[in-house]
């Protein structure tokens, strides 16, 4: 498929999919978005009440969210799984910007592990960042029971991926994770907060990155 880089509104860069019509990442801001929707919402409410955290996501795409979870671990220990079916091209990951707007020193060498460390085996990033990651399609995974403490849902919108937006598939990420986990997704859509209440989650809408009303935060229960 034919892939663009694309500078979005806050100077971050992301990839556009001609073929799906999608982007990676919000065109109001890449970095911003991410910010909002896993850390804010998702990592640092983990950290406040943890000193390790088990993560796990789902469609690892360009790294972003990785990068910035590195960022913000603040020397906690993060255990990092990650799935992705279809690995972004190395020569488009080099192009992308996102260490411009990090002020660690180390972002640059980071980045580069993230996407040059080996599959299926879990890898030392940093003393105090563990990564695996999963060349995969969640549907195929088997996930440990009562395991993650956080997960990242930040597929293909539900327009272009609906088979990952299922209860079905929320049920099989609610089994994986422990009770009182937080699942973030960018997605506000009526239909996908009804799956996850479904599936077993409380739901709540908060404020989104500019571009968005809403985002999501369930818990599971």
């Amino acid at each position: 498929m034919k892939t663009e880089l694309i500078i979005t509104g806050d100077g971050s860069t992301t990839l556009f999919v001609r073929e799906l019509n999608e982007h990676y990442h919000s065109t109001f801001g890449a970095i911003t978005e991410s910010g909002v929707v896993f850390i804010d919402a998702g990592l640092k409410p983990v950290l406040q009440n943890s000193s390790s955290v088990n993560l796990l996501e789902v469609g690892f795409g360009t790294g972003l969210n990785a990068l910035l979870s590195f960022d913000a671990a603040a020397g906690k220990t993060i255990h990092y799984t990650t799935i992705e079916a279809f690995p972004v091209d190395q020569n488009l990951i080099e192009v992308l910007n996102f260490t411009d707007f990090l002020t660690s020193e180390s972002a640059g060498r980071i980045f580069g592990l993230l996407h040059q460390v080996p599959w299926e085996t879990e890898q030392i990033i940093a003393d105090h960042f563990f990564i695996t990651k999963r060349h995969s399609k969640i549907e195929a995974v088997i996930l440990p029971d009562g395991h993650y403490d956080l997960v990242y849902f930040d597929a293909f919108g539900p327009d272009v991926q609906p088979e990952l937006w299922t209860e079905e598939i929320f049920m099989k990420i609610g089994k994986s994770m422990k009770t009182g986990g937080i699942l973030t997704t960018y997605s506000a859509k009526g239909q996908i907060r009804r799956n996850l209440q479904s599936a077993g989650f409380t739901v709540e809408k908060l404020p989104g990155p500019p571009g968005k009303r809403h985002i999501t935060r369930a818990t599971k229960t």
